[in-house]
Order: structure tokens, then C-alpha cells, then sequence
């Protein structure tokens, strides 16, 4: 007599193209083979220059040595924006969780970074935030990081009010259009783009920790993150693909684009003809820039929990108007139709897709000729510390210097990606 077993299911062909597709492997073959396809001449939109390189290099060695003298370079981070103005406001927060121990400090830190984090889009050029403690004024990422950290400081995201130093799932739940203009100064005289974008995206965040108390526990905290990767057992050690993979896994649904396989919600990840792939990954371009952006920032919680955080160069260079602008403003992209930045593009247009893709392939080419010209190598300037000393902060002074600030075309977004 035979045993009748229950059909096996068969594995879904998605999993495997999503897997692939959130991986920085992925995001550096597809992004290499655009940049071949444009040195080839095969590209609607962009002519490489390499003979540019050594200007958009000198640019950024040039605004590194004047912004680190000693090459002291920190990680690029939203850490560094919360120094704006020379005010050291981790000390605040330093003093406001003292009692705790260091994992209980992680974790709050990793609630503030993952929310400031996830606010951090365009501004717009019209917007600011008046600091009342320092009686400083700040715009673009420099108010955003400081009216998150001002809110976070004040419990907007916190669903108890005897404990405002965190961000929960019933607090995210709670915030309103109104809470996040009041918190960054938001109104008719001082438009910030993006307000009901970035609620939304709160919201998505909150149900997100909610859904998930293995890995953000029952208050549904981002810092939950802390002991979901560290080791069992060993030294506390994790790689930054391994927080880069926990985030794209854990927080996917909570992205705004439509952009799906499936089932599976791909967040910054676009189609573009040209690019190659395997089965349903065929045609889709990764970023995962603010994914990547919520990474680097995290490195410095994770390590000030105690735990060392490795292989920081598997992360990309990110795909935003400042690297991509530094590539553009010094002549190594150029768009075969000047008249182009004179019209509006939607992030998922191809010409903004490639023009994402090619900075990340080009930003890995510049890196090794930054550091050869300061003369340190990858192990004391490793990828983040380029872009922080560094690519970005180039990206800034060129915009300033030929557009008062403004990006190098118009780009519409909802206020979640740029």
C-alpha cells in the first residue's frame, strides 16, 4: 500500500528575481553595463567624457581637504547632520539616555536614525527650520536631520508619552500631516515638499514593526534591528550587507512606488529596457538609495552598541541629484539633448533611471582615483568616508556655485526617493 504525500509547492520564481534584486551585486553589474552601453555610444541620454574624471576628481579632493584638513573623514551619515551648525546634539541624547545600558542607548539611536532617515527626501528650496536651542536656521538635509531630531527628542513618534525617546509602531501610527508640518515648521510661507508622502510613509513604517515582533519586538521599535542581527553566539560582528539585507527584507512593504514582481514590492528599483538579468529580474534597475543611506547611518549605532560592523565597500555609492549632479556639472555625464534640463522628469523615467545608475558606476571608478591623489588607501577611506568627505559635499558647492543650490534638472517626486 502507498503512502500519499501532499504536493510540495513549487518555489515562486519572484522570490529568487527579488532576492537578486536586493543585493548590491546586482545594483553594480546592471549599473557597470549601462555605463559600458553609454561609453559605447548606445545610450538615448548620456555621452561619457572620461577625460572629465580628473575634474569631478580634483573638485573632490579639492572640498575634501578644505572640509577635513588631517583626512579625519567620518562615514557619510545622517550623524553628521545632526552636528549641523557645530552643535554637538548626540551629547544631548548622550545625557537624556545615560541610565541605560549600551544596547537599550543602540536601540534608541537606531529609532532615530530609521526615522530621520526616512524623512530625509527633498526639502525643496523654499523650506527651513528655525532651531530655537541654538538660534540657528537650517535647510535642505541639514533641517530635515535637525527638525527629526528635535521631534524625535520631543516624542512625536513615541506612542507613550512617559517614554518619547523611541519610535513605535503605535506612535507612527498616530502621527498626522499636521504633526509633521508643525515638527519641521511646515506651512504656506515655508513649503516643504513631500508632507503627505512622508506621512504615508510613516504609516507604512508603523504597520510595517507591527507585523514583525521577531524581528522589532512588541512595541514594534526599529531598534529592534539591534538583536535581530547580532550573532547567537561570537563576537558581535555583522556586515553592512547584512543590515542593508534585514532592512530590504524586513521594511519592503512599506515603500510608496508600485513597482512589484509579483507579490513583492521592490521600493526603489525601475525598469530600464537595456538592462540585463535573469528570468523576472529581467529589465529592473536597483537602488535602494535610501535603504543604502539608512545603512551608512546606522553604522555608527551598531558600533556604539559594541558591535563591529564589516565589509562596509559591499554598499553602493548613492544615487542622488548631489553625486549625480557633481558628475553632470563637471562634464562626465552629459545629456545628448542640452534642452533636457529645462523640462520635468519623473523618478522612474529612464533618463533618470540611467543617470542613477551611471553614478553609481562612475562613483566606483572615482573613488580609487580620490584616494590615490590624498594618498590613503581603502582600508582609512573606505566608500562611505569618500562620499562624505567627498563626493556628496562637491555635488553641494558645484550646484551652489551654478544653480544657487538647485539640482541639476527638475526632478518630481513624491518626497521618498530624492
Amino acid at each position: 500500500m502507498s503512502l500519499r504525500t501532499s504536493p510540495q509547492p513549487h518555489p515562486d520564481p519572484a522570490d529568487g528575481a527579488v532576492a537578486l534584486l536586493r543585493t548590491t551585486g546586482a545594483i553594480r553589474e546592471r549599473a557597470v553595463h549601462l555605463l559600458d552601453r553609454a561609453r559605447a555610444g548606445h545610450s538615448t541620454w548620456f555621452e561619457v567624457d572620461d577625460a572629465s574624471l580628473p575634474v569631478a576628481v580634483a573638485e573632490v579632493v579639492d572640498v575634501t581637504r578644505s572640509r577635513y584638513p588631517a583626512l579625519d573623514i567620518p562615514f557619510h551619515s545622517r550623524w553628521r547632520h545632526f552636528e549641523a551648525g557645530g552643535v554637538d546634539r548626540k551629547a544631548e541624547l548622550d545625557a537624556r539616555l545615560a541610565t541605560l545600558d549600551a544596547a537599550a542607548r543602540a536601540r534608541a539611536m537606531i529609532d532615530l536614525t530609521v526615522v530621520s532617515v526616512l524623512l530625509d527626501a527633498g526639502a525643496g528650496p523654499d523650506w527651513a527650520y528655525d532651531e530655537a536651542a541654538s538660534g540657528q536656521r537650517f535647510t535642505r538635509s541639514e533641517g530635515l536631520g535637525v527638525a527629526s531630531f528635535n521631534a524625535f527628542m520631543d516624542g512625536v513618534f513615541s506612542g507613550d508619552r512617559g517614554a518619547p525617546l523611541r519610535v513605535d509602531a503605535a506612535g507612527l501610527a498616530a502621527v498626522t500631516a499636521e504633526d509633521l508640518a508643525g515638527a519641521f515648521q511646515a506651512g504656506p510661507d515655508n513649503p516643504l515638499v513631500g508632507i503627505e508622502g512622508r506621512v504615508r510613509l510613516l504609516h507604512r513604517l508603523g504597520a510595517a514593526l507591527a507585523a514583525q515582533p521577531e524581528t522589532f519586538g512588541p512595541l514594534g521599535r526599529p531598534g529592534g534591528l539591534f538583536d535581530r542581527l547580532l550573532p547567537a553566539e561570537g563576537p558581535a560582528t555583522v556586515t553592512a550587507h547584512d543590515i542593508l539585507s534585514e532592512l530590504l527584507g524586513s521594511l519592503s512593504g512599506i515603500w510608496l512606488a508600485d513597482n512589484v514582481i509579483g507579490d513583492h514590492r521592490l521600493g526603489d528599483c525601475w525598469p530600464h529596457p537595456a538592462v540585463p538579468g535573469r528570468g523576472a529580474s529581467h529589465g529592473w534597475m536597483p537602488f535602494h538609495k535610501l535603504s543604502q543611506w539608512l545603512t551608512y547611518s546606522l553604522l555608527e549605532p551598531f558600533a556604539w552598541g559594541g558591535v563591529r560592523v564589516t565589509d562596509l565597500d559591499a554598499l553602493t555609492a548613492l544615487p542622488e541629484y548631489r553625486n549625480g549632479g557633481l558628475l553632470l556639472d563637471t562634464g562626465v555625464l552629459r545629456m545628448r539633448d542640452p534642452g533636457w534640463v529645462r523640462q520635468p522628469w519623473a523618478v522612474h523615467d529612464e533618463l533618470v533611471v540611467e543617470w542613477r545608475a551611471l553614478t553609481v558606476a562612475l562613483l566606483d571608478e572615482l573613488a580609487p582615483r580620490v584616494r590615490a591623489a590624498l594618498g590613503v588607501d581603502a582600508a582609512r577611506l573606505p566608500l562611505a568616508c569618500v562620499l562624505e568627505g567627498g563626493t556628496w559635499a562637491a555635488g553641494r558647492v558645484l550646484a551652489q556655485r551654478l544653480r544657487d543650490g538647485l539640482p541639476p534638472f527638475v526632478i518630481v517626486s513624491d518626497g521618498t526617493v530624492f
